[in-house]
């Protein structure tokens, strides 16, 4: 058995697993995640700021500490949609190797696919084939089709909650014209996966990341976050409406008060919820089944594989 440290970094969320792996199967040790919001902005300047840099780093650190006292093995660090897009990406390579003692390695959109697919499906055996997971980030969605013999087609889009909240949804809440605008972004975005991924094969849909299993808690009207009973839930796609229409339309204050809402989050689950919902529409998707385990989980299952 060995233990392994995987570490993600998107453009909304920093998250770490120390699992330990054998024979294709992890066991979680500790998961953690710091919301630091790397790819503020960074769609209008295309640089990465330094007081996100900064945030990044304590985070980096604090994760840094916890890996060197549980005695890990092996540490791989992605990083993903903020990251590729930024003119200053060596700055942010230097910090991470400074602060963690090892390279960022900054994947492409198909990597980025096949890393959550692996994760996903592997914390949901059984589902169905063929599997079309979406993997909804802050600055961007993956979208993968495959199954146990793999991948079969996967496409990265630039639509995610950050990213459509800093375009398009500046207002509190909304106005039906900026969710308009953010809705003709996902769409067009749909239109491009259409030509690249055989949807209408999949027999499953998976969704991943906090966006999803936000909408999941609430859909479930849980009266805390709970990830074992958000796991595997099954969501049909009218209450992925009335929760993304419910989102887009209450104050900031009151997406802060629900009990599931995790404080980074409240500004920008309203475009994650609404890459669902259109996601769910435009490929006449019927339910959603959630998955907690994603990208973080790819990772760590391939570092402990070598």
């Amino acid at each position: 058995m060995t233990r392994v440290a995987a570490v993600d970094c998107g453009t909304n969320s920093l998250r770490l697993l120390v699992a330990d792996g054998e024979d294709g199967v992890l066991r979680d040790v500790e998961r953690s995640m710091t919301i630091v919001r790397l790819g503020q902005d960074v769609d209008r300047t295309g640089r990465l700021a330094p007081q996100a840099l900064e945030r990044t780093r304590l985070a980096l650190a604090a994760y840094a500490g916890r890996i060197a006292e549980l005695d890990v093995a092996a540490v791989r660090m992605v990083a993903t949609s903020a990251t590729r897009d930024a003119a200053n990406r060596s700055e942010f390579e230097a910090m991470v190797l400074a602060t963690l003692g090892v390279e960022p390695e900054v994947i492409g959109g198909r990597e980025e696919a096949e890393l959550s697919f692996a994760g996903a499906v592997s914390g949901l055996p059984g589902v169905p084939e063929p599997v079309l997971v979406a993997d909804i980030g802050g600055g961007s969605t993956e979208v993968v089709l495959g199954s146990s013999d793999g991948i079969h087609a996967a496409l990265s889009v630039d639509v995610g909650c950050v990213r459509l909240t800093e375009r398009h949804l500046r207002d509190d809440p909304p106005s039906p014209d900026q969710v308009g605008a953010a809705e003709a972004d996902v769409r067009a975005a749909i239109a491009a996966i259409r030509r690249s991924v055989p949807v209408e094969q999949a027999r499953t849909f998976v969704g991943l990341a906090g966006s999803v299993t936000t909408v999941a808690a609430l859909a479930l009207e849980l009266p805390a976050y709970d990830a074992e009973r958000i796991h595997r839930s099954v969501i049909p796609v009218g209450r992925v409406r009335s929760v993304t229409s419910g989102l887009l339309t209450m104050s900031r204050e009151r997406r802060a008060a629900l009990p599931v809402m995790h404080p980074g989050r409240v500004d920008v689950i309203g475009g994650g919820a609404l890459v669902l919902r259109v996601l769910m529409d435009a490929l006449e998707i019927d339910e959603v089944t959630v998955s907690e385990h994603d990208i973080l989980d790819g990772i760590a299952l391939g570092l402990a594989a070598r």
